[in-house]
């Protein structure tokens, strides 16, 4: 029976990119599909885009789950469910919304079944083998954390995503504020105290056409991870680090 497929590939960073290419994972299940008999009827990329992000903030993640809810596919294939999500809870967030519309999922090893009540041992290896997936994540940010942190205390600033409200300099490389990010970040610290609700204020920057740090759309999840103390905190000790580097130079 040919099964009409969306395909899916995702690479996480541009580094990644060089030795896993987005068109490779695509040549690769291009391949499976066709030898398997099935129609492909749309490809969906998320290029240099994080597994642990929430199909809202992923173009091509919510590309697939509209191609499912629409009716334009009965299926999504992805190289393995690592491509899908990186983090459990995406991963199962995901696999629901797919099969409540009444989609399937494969992998090129087979069919994701979905869940059934009388075989729980199906749900709880899916999930171990996510919990994993998620620890391999967790481990490599871990390790370079500690590297730029190491180098960033010989050195200073050594690169990297500056965090909102920051910037690095085009000439010197050094972290700057940015003006405009700054403004958005008081605004949307002072719509927080007032007791606005993420999603509320998210709404409000996009209505007053204000860009996100990549220009892009905001959303709830966005909005609160710049807000996010434990981030915030880690991001000020970093640039305070750098400054007194500097300063002692």
């Amino acid at each position: 029976m040919q099964i009409r497929i969306a395909i899916y590939a995702r690479v996480s960073s541009n580094a990644q990119a060089e030795t896993d290419t987005i068109s490779g994972q695509v040549d690769d299940l291009t391949a499976w599909a066709e030898a398997q008999g099935h129609e492909i009827v749309t490809v969906c990329e998320d290029e240099a885009v994080s597994g642990k992000l929430p199909a809202a903030e992923r173009p091509g993640l919510s590309c697939i789950i509209d191609a499912v809810e629409t009716g334009e596919a009965d299926a999504v294939l992805i190289r393995a469910l690592d491509r899908l999500a990186r983090e459990l809870t995406v991963q199962e967030a995901t696999l629901a919304m797919l099969w409540k519309s009444g989609g399937r999922v494969f992998t090129v090893t087979g069919e994701v079944l979905a869940d059934d009540p009388d075989d729980p041992m199906r749900t709880a290896m899916r999930q171990m083998a996510g919990v994993f997936a998620q620890l391999d994540r967790a481990q490599i940010s871990k390790r370079l954390r500690d590297g730029r942190r190491r180098k960033a205390e010989a050195e200073g600033y050594i690169g990297g995503a500056p965090s909102f409200g920051t910037r690095a300099d085009s000439t010197t490389r050094e972290l700057v504020t940015d003006n405009r990010e700054a403004e958005t970040l008081a605004k949307i610290q002072a719509m927080r105290a007032e007791g606005m609700g993420y999603k509320a204020i998210a709404e409000k920057l996009n209505a007053e056409g204000i860009p996100t740090k990549r220009s892009g759309k905001w959303h709830a999840a966005t909005v609160s991870r710049i807000l996010d103390p434990a981030a915030r905190a880690r991001a000020n000790a970093d640039a305070a680090l750098y400054r007194a580097k500097k300063n002692a130079a």
